[in-house]
């Protein structure tokens, strides 16, 4: 008999002011159960960062991708995390039969796809996705961080905090900062 391999699809990162947009594409495995999966925003940042050593060590397949800043403003976020969500499913060492993804819409993929709203509380495979996909994301904006420390990526991860917008007020835009979002609009407008 055939096993059929589904594939739990998330993405992280489409509210922030500044950075890409990760995606997640994960395949687990029948034999290696892993336990405390849980939609990725319920936990803890240490316990997410070993989930995703254990996620990447004990799935039959997983994959991360991302859509860039300048994919973002170019055909808008939810696009681009489906793009993001589209390159991971791709990047898969092993095709899955069928994706479930977390939330309202599914990428064009060659596979039956259904998206889940709170699939990342629901499905197994869709919270594992999550947790590769946040902490992808979270550890690319402490990267960033180092490259433009006054806006304090490494605190808020990009989302339009209280000192995240100060940070912008006082020092203006960065290259990573997302241009079709209404509050970076408004500094680039005050700027003009």
């Amino acid at each position: 008999m055939k096993h059929v391999y589904v594939a739990g699809v998330d993405e992280a990162g489409r509210g922030p002011l500044a950075g890409p947009v990760y995606a997640a594409a994960v395949i687990l495995s029948p034999d290696r159960r892993i336990d405390g999966l849980a939609d990725s925003k319920m936990l803890t940042s240490k316990r997410r960062e070993a989930l995703f050593d254990l996620i990447q060590t004990h799935a039959l397949s997983w994959a991360i991708a991302s859509a860039s800043v300048e994919e973002i403003d170019a055909i808008n976020i939810l696009q681009a995390s489906l793009l993001a969500m589209r390159r991971a499913v791709e990047n898969l060492s092993t095709q899955p039969d069928q994706i479930l993804v977390d939330g309202l819409y599914c990428p064009k993929v060659s596979m039956p796809a259904r998206a889940i709203v709170k699939g990342d509380s629901k499905e197994a495979a869709i919270s594992a996705a999550s947790i590769l996909a946040k902490v992808a994301r979270d550890r690319e904006m402490h990267k960033l961080h180092a490259e433009f420390p006054c806006y304090g990526f490494d605190r808020h991860k990009g989302y339009p905090t209280a000192a995240h917008l100060a940070a912008l007020h006082a020092h203006g835009i960065s290259s990573q900062h997302r241009r079709s979002y209404a509050p970076v609009i408004k500094i680039l407008f005050k700027n003009i």
